[in-house]
């Protein structure tokens, strides 16, 4: 079976109960398969990401395989603004957040409520020196574990969405995407958009941000917030210490 969101946004959980931790999200317009269906819960596996979580049944609809694959092989078409209004003749008006999936909405078969776009788009592979404008886009954003919006974000879903707004696919953790990309030896080898990886004192991969122009960088801590970064990690001038140890830097495009 197979399934695409037809709400702004739902959670993704580790386990199928309301109290699990949310671990991602899916966002409106996106398809995934389901792997296990119970009247309450579904067990999903994300058809951009291949990322598997657990959603309430309530909150997709159903789609067939062909559906599945036709939509998984069109050009993805990505809500551009921080937010729009999805309108439909019921009089229906949807808030959908930025980043979100709008390939479907010409596809009568998917499409049964007529769901209807007329806010701005983007598609396609831009240049790399559009990541960093795309990332503005979510400065301040609070940071949210799991999350994927503007209404809330962790360091990688802010890291795979950037990307995917321009057109290049990052996995879903900091830690899956440190294995992308080509090592760079020193800070100074990097160019504005290329990401920074940090390790916990186990040596585990567990942040990413953004490197800009200048030594500085852009990531989720606390919110979406521009910091120092040097040979030794993040640098936060608010506290006058070191906030992030720097493993290693990535160039992925």
């Amino acid at each position: 079976m197979f399934g695409i969101c037809n709400l702004a946004i739902i959670p993704l959980r580790f386990e199928p109960s309301d109290r699990s931790e949310i671990v991602s999200q899916v966002l409106f317009g996106e398809h995934f398969e389901i792997l296990e269906k119970s009247k309450q819960w579904s067990r999903i596996k994300t058809q951009y990401d291949s990322y598997e979580g657990w959603v309430d049944s309530k909150q997709y609809q159903l789609i067939s395989e062909e559906n599945y694959n036709q939509l998984s092989d069109d050009v993805i078409v990505l809500n551009s603004d921080l937010i729009e209004y999805i309108t439909a003749p019921s009089n229906l008006l949807l808030p959908i957040p930025l980043g979100s999936s709008l390939s479907f909405l010409k596809n009568k078969e998917i499409n049964t409520a007529q769901f209807y776009f007329e806010g701005t788009t983007t598609q396609g592979i831009k240049d790399k020196k559009e990541l960093i404008k795309t990332a503005f886009l979510y400065l301040n954003a609070p940071y949210l574990w799991g999350g994927k919006t503007p209404f809330g974000i962790d360091c990688s879903g802010f890291t795979q969405m950037v990307y995917k707004l321009n057109g290049y696919k990052l996995f879903r953790d900091a830690s899956q995407q440190a294995l992308q990309g080509e090592a760079l030896s020193f800070i100074e080898e990097s160019e504005p958009g290329d990401l920074a990886f940090f390790d916990n004192e186990e040596g585990n991969i567990t942040h990413v941000g953004i490197i800009m122009e200048n030594n500085y960088i852009i990531h989720a801590s606390g919110k979406i917030r521009i910091d120092r970064l040097d040979h030794l990690g993040i640098y936060n001038a608010e506290i006058n210490k070191h906030t992030h140890k720097l493993r290693v830097i990535k160039k992925i495009i």
